[in-house]
């Protein structure tokens, strides 16, 4: 049998790893004292509700090492491969902790991919394996495969403000400062282009130039055998207009192809951030 696994940034809901047979390993998320699984002690917008409210900053971390130990050992007792598709390395410490365990274990048919990504452009590549699983590929084909499509995984993200980057240390008060004064919608992407990393590419005055810049960038690049998804951080107001927009250029977005993202990236971005995932040519 072969087991894909993901974590928590990849914004699935459980009933839909349940549905797709995806193992689970929850990131943690903690405000001062208080310690929570992410999806299973805390949704996502309760935490929404507490970052924003909370003076302490929450603080997400990797799933715990014997939760990679349960299920490498476990797939070694039944022979089964396992192929686990984390967050980008360059975004978490998660990866290399799976490595290490793999390496402990020992157990060869444990593979674990980079994928330069996270939460829908992961949550692609999750949904891809699965088909490649369900159709009766082996471990190692899934694997080549997804280690292909990981190059051509994009994410285009509009903040709404810089407050969340700004708490973490991650910016100057005084890029802060102007980008709140200016109201200014930074532009973050992530992706295999940019070596996994989030790197903020443009920066626009309102939400509507941002979302064309979205809109340009995608326009005759966008592989359609693959879904489109738009995310957003709790609320959904400024991803209905990314949708909208998206729409209107000819892309197919369903309802349920508007996903929430949980506290593994929305620690970083905040809310009200919207943000779309699609596959290049």
């Amino acid at each position: 049998m072969i087991i894909i696994a993901t974590d928590s940034a990849a914004d699935f809901e459980l009933e839909e790893l349940q549905k797709m047979n995806v193992e689970y390993l929850p990131m943690s998320v903690s405000f001062g004292d208080d310690n929570y699984l992410e999806n299973i002690s805390i949704t996502k917008n309760q935490f929404f509700e507490r970052l924003q409210t909370d003076s302490n900053f929450p603080k997400t971390s990797q799933p715990a090492p014997s939760l990679f130990e349960e299920l490498f050992e476990k797939a070694q007792t039944n022979g089964d491969d396992v192929i686990y598709i984390p967050l980008s390395k360059e975004l978490s410490g998660d990866y290399q902790t799976a490595m290490s365990v793999r390496n402990m274990v020992g157990y060869d048919r444990v593979y674990i991919i980079d994928t330069m990504s996270c939460t829908g452009g992961q949550r692609l590549l999750v949904e891809k394996a699965v088909a490649l699983r369900d159709e009766g590929k082996t471990a190692l084909e899934i694997v080549d495969f997804i280690n292909e499509l990981k190059y051509r995984t994009e994410i285009l993200t509009i903040m709404d403000t810089l407050e969340y980057l700004y708490k973490n240390g991650r910016i100057s008060n005084v890029s802060y400062y102007i980008a709140q004064l200016g109201h200014i919608k930074p532009i973050m992407h992530n992706g295999a282009s940019c070596q996994g990393k989030a790197d903020i590419p443009a920066k626009h005055i309102g939400i509507r130039k941002a979302i064309q810049y979205i809109v340009d960038q995608m326009e005759n690049k966008t592989d359609l055998d693959y879904p489109v998804y738009v995310m957003y951080t709790y609320v959904k107001d400024n991803a209905y207009k990314l949708r909208d927009k998206l729409l209107e250029a000819g892309y197919d977005i369903p309802e349920e192809h508007i996903i929430p993202v949980g506290a593994t990236v929305g620690a970083h971005i905040g809310p009200n951030a919207c943000a779309v995932a699609y596959i290049r040519k």
